[in-house]
Order: structure tokens, then sequence, then C-alpha cells
């Protein structure tokens, strides 16, 4: 398959990053564009402006570095759970819109490139596959700070409320990414206002 273009002023924005790094921005270009089944280590390694044993240098596999660039995505979604909960201490609601805000904010971009989750999963297909694993791993520790954040909020029914909630912030994704859905954020937090307040007025 072939490579997509490389984004406008990539080049030289790459060209200073250190070799590691440079792979990792190489792959994500790619894995994104293709998926991270149809991409191989030479691809990467060109995009990258290296060579293959350079890049086996720094990820002795491709699964290596499938892993670390997902857990690179996955602690970017952690971080931005740290940084709502410190905002809002002690507000689990507020928490829970200021989640669903950041993934409404980040959608024009997931329309432009997708999902990294999404489009890795398909590839993974492989059950106990690391990258896998880890995507698997991550969501569970995203339920369940979610769940912790209705209970604080005083829904009547927290954990069914962040299952919930969980399919309206994946399904955003996937809606905006297929252009299923107009006004995907606008929606996503009418959505999650309506599982809270439901919630809460339920207890």
């Amino acid at each position: 398959m072939t490579s997509s273009p490389p984004r406008p002023g990539r080049d030289s924005r790459v060209a200073r990053l250190p070799p590691r790094e440079r792979i990792l921005d190489a792959a994500e270009e790619l894995f994104l564009s293709e998926g991270v089944k149809a991409v191989g280590v030479q691809a990467i390694a060109e995009r990258a402006n290296t060579t293959k044993t350079a890049l086996y240098r720094h990820f002795a596999t491709k699964d290596a570095l499938i892993e670390e660039w997902l857990r690179i995505v996955a602690a970017g979604y952690t971080a931005a759970f740290d940084r709502v909960e410190a905002e809002h201490p002690d507000d689990g609601r507020a928490q829970v819109l200021a989640v669903a805000r950041f993934v409404a904010d980040g959608l024009p971009d997931i329309v432009r490139r997708g999902c990294p989750f999404v489009n890795s999963i398909a590839g993974l297909t492989e059950p106990g596959h690391p990258a896998r694993r880890l995507i698997e791993s991550h969501k569970v520790r995203q339920r369940d700070r979610l769940t912790a954040m209705c209970e604080q909020a005083g829904v009547a029914a927290p954990d069914d409320a962040s299952a919930e909630l969980t399919f309206l912030l994946e399904g955003a994704q996937v809606s905006a990414q297929n252009g299923s859905v107009d006004r995907a954020g606008d929606r996503l937090m009418a959505a999650v206002r309506g599982v809270l307040d439901r919630g809460t007025t339920t207890g």
C-alpha cells in the first residue's frame, strides 16, 4: 500500500526529533492512515528518515513499536482524566462533563485521522497481543475512573452510568470518524448531561 504524503512542515519538524521519537512519529502517521497491520517496518524507517537496523535498535519488533505508540496514546487520555480531577476536586459531575468536553473537542481530529484505538484493534486479531492487552487494560482503568466520578456525583447506579457514558464517549468518536452523525460534539455533551441528570434524579 502506498504511504500517505507527509503533512506540511513535517520534514523540518521531524528532523529536529531524536531518532526514537522520529520513529514513533512516523509510526503514528502510517498506523493512523493505513492501519497497524498493513504498515511494514521498512515503510516506517523510510518515513522516519532512518534504517530498519536503527529502528530495531530502539524497538525489538514491530509489535513492540505498536505497543509503545499505543502506550503514549493511552497516557494522553490518562493525563486528561488527571487534569479534570485536579481542576474539579470533589465534584464528580464537573469531572464527567470535563471528560466529555475533552472528547468532544477532540472529535475534529478524529474526523481527520481516526481514533488510534479503533483503528488499531481491528488489526490486532491475536487475543494475547501485547498491544491489544494494553488497550483492554486502559479501557478498564478508564471505566473505573468514570464509575468513581459518577459515584462522587451522587448517581444512583454509578456502574451502570459509567457503562452508558462509555458507550456515548466511544460511540461519538466512531460516529465522528465515519460521519454518521452531525454535530457529534454537541450531541455528546447533551447525552452525557442526560445520563447524569437521570441518575441523580433517580437517586
